[in-house]
């Protein structure tokens, strides 16, 4: 089912460090117009764009977020 983005929302988002594989946080962003396609949305992180995708770890609240890293990477609680 896909999820439906609508521009000026704001999410939290779980996201890998690029550079170091093994490191995940919690990461707000917001859902603006993609920059190329105007029938599109994307994801701005970190001054970037990012294309959504289903699979993405994307939450609505910042404890929503949380709750999904605690169950995902169980060894501790995520304190951000």
């Amino acid at each position: 089912m896909k999820k439906e983005y609508h521009v000026g929302d704001q999410v939290f988002v779980i996201y890998r460090n690029p550079h170091t594989a093994n490191v995940a946080n919690i990461t707000q962003g917001e859902v603006v117009q993609h920059p190329e396609n105007d029938s599109d949305v994307a994801l701005l992180l970190h001054e970037s764009y990012h294309l959504l995708s289903d699979d993405d770890a994307i939450y609505t609240s910042y404890e929503e977020a949380e709750r999904a890293y605690n169950e995902l990477f169980d060894y501790e609680p995520y304190q951000g």
